[in-house]
């Protein structure tokens, strides 16, 4: 069997898979393209849904949000290019669409993959400065830095992608049908150095891809958590230890103080450090003290919910891009043992649809894991959806205008009346509009007043005893 036809060269290995017919079942190609298409469709809307609440829809932007946004790009991008293979599928294995968008679509592929590991590396590396150099990162680590280092990882992943675009072509089967496919012998190559060059460029990508994409990424990423709790682990024992040297201290001055014992200067140092207020610090009243205790709460559960997300996200890109790059290795050995071949056919596309599926996922672990995005999306769909039947005032009344003021007031209200990370129920009266509050603002006011001013004098006068 030649390897050129019409002065074009094919690699040993695309010229077997030129000549063999793939034995699929109708029924069973019919079932597989509808399963597609479904989650095809179901990609592209989450994927949407999730660049318009992390991209427009949140009102403070964060560094946490910058990863996210950019992965989700990634992801719309990726999903965008799911009903071309769909097409592929349907089609019996045969690319039908022509040359540029095959190599659109192999290059989407190959950047989302690339893009996915380099954002979540470099989350995992800022979630390990922040515990090992917080004093450094509360004052260098900005949105302004986070963009910087999306931008390296997009033009990192689009340089890794460039070989990939380069030698994907539709190459004509011997039966009817194409194939979109890598042929390496495209460029720079001679019948004469063909089979060597096909052998040394199939083995550099896959294993490149396998390295830079999958395992790097990954010991990176585990070895940055795993330092993270180590560090944690370390502190809270130091902590532990230093609350009960406290706790002990306490007693034993508080025994001696019930016996008429005088306190040692150490005690008493102690005492007077953990006793005294600040001479700065403002007036703590029960509403001071309640908004003080709630923003460290939500900060600790916004926390809580990231990390628990980028664990779930870490997790489905492990186990969506494991198969395909099993597959790609031994279709590198397919050049050694022709017997690998038909195990490569089968294997190959579904693993490729695996690695299509992490896309379609991640929204929805950004949804089960992130409370504020379920708020979110409730918000605007909810502003959306009474704007479209509100007849008095509302989007029927003012076309253009008046529904996104619509949005705008229906969010801020249900931001108000439920503040993610605050019990379910609760609200604040004086910001519900809805609501008015139990006295007039300026009685209010003249009782805060009244009561900051009270707990002066009587500080005042403890001072002066």
């Amino acid at each position: 069997m030649s390897n050129s036809t019409n002065n074009e060269l094919f690699c040993p290995l695309l010229q077997e898979m030129r000549g063999h017919k793939p034995n699929i079942s109708t029924e069973v190609n019919l079932v597989v393209v509808c399963i597609h298409g479904l989650v095809s469709c179901l990609g592209i809307l989450e994927n949407a849904l999730v660049l318009w609440v992390v991209g427009f829809r949140l009102r403070h932007r964060t560094v946490a949000s910058v990863w996210v946004l950019n992965l989700a790009m990634s992801d719309f991008l990726a999903t965008l290019t799911l009903p071309l293979f769909t097409s592929y599928l349907y089609h019996s294995h045969s690319w039908e669409l022509g040359g540029p968008l095959c190599k659109i679509q192999a290059s989407i592929f190959f950047l989302n993959m690339f893009v996915s590991a380099f954002l979540l590396a470099a989350i995992s590396l800022d979630r390990l400065l922040l515990v090992v150099k917080p004093v450094w990162s509360q004052n260098h680590r900005s949105v302004a830095g986070a963009w910087k280092v999306c931008l390296l990882g997009w033009f990192w992943a689009a340089i890794n992608t460039l070989p990939y675009t380069v030698f994907r072509s539709v190459t004509q089967k011997l039966y009817p049908g194409y194939l979109c496919y890598h042929n390496f012998a495209l460029i720079l190559s001679s019948q004469a150095t063909l089979e060597r060059d096909c052998k040394v460029r199939q083995a550099a990508t896959a294993i490149s891809k396998l390295l830079l994409a999958f395992i790097f990424p990954l010991m990176l990423i585990a070895g940055s958590y795993i330092q993270i709790a180590l560090i944690l682990r370390n502190r809270s024992k130091k902590r532990t230890q230093s609350t009960t040297r406290l706790t002990d201290e306490l007693i034993v001055s508080n025994k001696d103080g019930a016996s008429g014992t005088t306190n040692t200067p150490n005690t008493t140092k102690i005492i007077n450090i953990l006793l005294k207020p600040r001479a700065s610090s403002p007036s703590l009243t029960p509403t001071t003290l309640f908004t003080t205790t709630s923003n460290q709460t939500n900060q600790g559960q916004l926390s809580q919910s990231f990390i628990k997300m980028v664990t779930f996200v870490i997790a489905a890109f492990a186990l969506c891009w494991a198969p395909y790059h099993i597959f790609c290795m031994i279709e590198v050995t397919a050049q050694y043992w022709k017997d690998n071949l038909s195990l490569v056919e089968k294997g190959l596309p579904l693993a490729t649809t695996i690695a299509f599926l992490n896309p379609v996922l991640n929204p929805i672990l950004y949804a089960f894991s992130c409370p504020n995005f379920c708020v979110r999306i409730r918000q605007s769909l909810g502003a959306v959806f009474d704007g479209l039947v509100e007849e008095q005032g509302g989007f029927l009344m003012v076309p253009g205008k008046s529904i996104r003021a619509h949005i705008r007031r229906k969010s801020s209200r249900d931001v108000n009346l439920a503040t993610p990370g605050s019990p379910k129920g609760s609200f604040s009266p004086h910001k519900s509009p809805y609501i008015q509050p139990p006295f007039p603002m300026s009685l209010t006011s003249d009782i805060n007043s009244h009561t900051e001013n009270t707990g002066q004098e009587s500080r005042t006068e403890v001072e002066r005893s």
